[in-house]
């Protein structure tokens, strides 16, 4: 489990297709604190470390993963959110996430209002119904609050600090991003449909 609050920006400096994707992500962590099998959410992705270094960590990608998120359009050099996995007592910042992305979202809009960036997403027509106005999201594993929503498009606003400490500074129109609804909402909708 994750809290969707980035602790890192990582980069991806090696991919190589081994009959899953093996991608190799350098980052600011102590890798000595950090176990093979770890889970480490990599732009919102669950994934499990399959190899240290004094600077990184490699995982491995399965084809499943890569069809349902955004790491097909990966590279060397592509900057990635990072957030380590939940530890009991840790402070839970943002909202609960899981690092199992549900589909992803197209950038179609953005607009500066003040010193903050309105971001326009078109979610996938399935998801759009799990977005509400003022709940969660997580947006490459980033844990943002909905400003509005209009049918399958939703607004989200990121101030100068978030901007900074993400990737979000570097998103531009077009950009396809992972998008993993609100685990209450999944829930609530689901009792719905059952009652």
């Amino acid at each position: 489990m994750f809290t969707g609050i980035i602790t890192d920006l990582g980069t991806v400096t090696a991919l190589e297709q081994q009959g899953d994707l093996r991608a190799r992500i350098t980052c600011g962590y102590d890798t000595s604190g950090i176990d093979m099998g770890a889970s480490i959410a990599s732009d919102g992705v669950c994934l499990t470390v399959v190899g240290l270094g004094d600077d990184w960590y490699e995982v491995q990608i399965s084809a499943e993963t890569v069809q349902k998120t955004n790491i097909a359009a990966w590279s060397v050099g592509k900057r990635v959110n990072l957030e380590r996995a939940l530890r009991v007592g840790d402070e839970l910042g943002g909202h609960i996430v899981s690092g199992h992305v549900d589909g992803v979202a197209e950038v179609i809009a953005m607009q500066d209002e003040g010193d903050s960036t309105r971001v326009t997403l078109r979610a996938p027509e399935a998801l759009a119904r799990f977005i509400a106005p003022k709940g969660s999201v997580a947006l490459n594993g980033t844990s943002l609050t909905v400003n509005d929503v209009d049918g399958c498009t939703f607004g989200i606003n990121f101030i100068p600090h978030t901007k900074e400490v993400t990737t979000w500074g570097d998103v531009v129109v077009g950009d396809r991003i992972n998008l993993e609804i609100d685990t209450l909402a999944r829930y609530v909708a689901r009792l719905a449909e059952m009652s």
